[in-house]
């Protein structure tokens, strides 16, 4: 089976690896770029808690002084595992929704709300967290400590491999993701290639950016099962 992954090579190296050994063909086409922001340390004892939605606000969190104990409120699986494999030990996954996250958040008997937590996340959300929870009482300050962008060419290789090899299965992370893949399947003449493709959407936002865009085999899924998805 050919499968077509769409996430950073940081965060899809390990499902690559397994897909492969499995006997699939992995096509990797990456469709946003991390980076960065530059911001000064963050002070963990003016927090209550850490809150991510991405592995990559973990990846990208820099501290004044390590605070392993931290309480740290995870959007998914993933996310929770890169935590604690930065060493954090007091962690709590929501299954992979924001508004999941936000529940737990709400219903935490762990947390005090004159305490503020930190919501650590990208330049580009789908989702307003913070204003969610400041509606509902709790101190919160949105810290923006990576960004990403659009990725919008596709290598000779990767271009070849696609045509060589059509995708029976698309694996798609996030919204700015679905649009970013899109524009490059017109771009690169790919569409009529991927017509019978099934796609993998993380949550229904990217279903519906998907059937604008006139596709029609989509399909929802949460990070984690994608080899429940392909029958392994």
């Amino acid at each position: 089976m050919n499968i077509l992954i769409t996430r950073p090579l940081i965060d899809s190296e390990d499902l690559m690896g397994k897909l492969f050994s499995l006997g699939h063909k992995i096509i990797h086409v990456p469709t946003l770029k991390i980076s960065p922001v530059k911001i000064n340390p963050i002070n963990s004892e003016k927090y209550g808690a850490f809150i991510f939605t991405s592995a990559n606000a973990i990846r990208n969190l820099k501290l004044l002084k390590e605070d392993k104990d931290k309480l740290c409120f995870c959007v998914g699986a993933i996310t929770e595992k890169i935590v604690r494999q930065q060493g954090y030990t007091n962690t709590i996954s929501a299954g992979g929704t924001v508004n999941a996250l936000k529940n737990i958040i709400s219903n935490s008997q762990s947390l005090d709300k004159k305490k503020t937590l930190a919501y650590l996340c990208g330049d580009n959300i789908s989702y307003d967290l913070d204003q969610e929870l400041l509606s509902e009482g709790f101190q919160i300050e949105k810290i923006i400590n990576y960004r990403s962008e659009i990725i919008e060419e596709l290598n000779e290789d990767t271009n070849n491999l696609i045509n060589d090899h059509p995708p029976d299965i698309i694996f798609v992370y996030s919204k700015r993701s679905a649009e970013s893949f899109i524009d490059l399947a017109k771009k690169y003449s790919l569409n009529g290639l991927m017509t019978g493709s099934r796609v993998m959407c993380i949550s229904e936002k990217v279903i519906n950016v998907f059937k604008k865009a006139g596709w029609k085999n989509l399909e929802t899924f949460e990070a984690g099962d994608e080899l429940i998805k392909i029958g392994n």
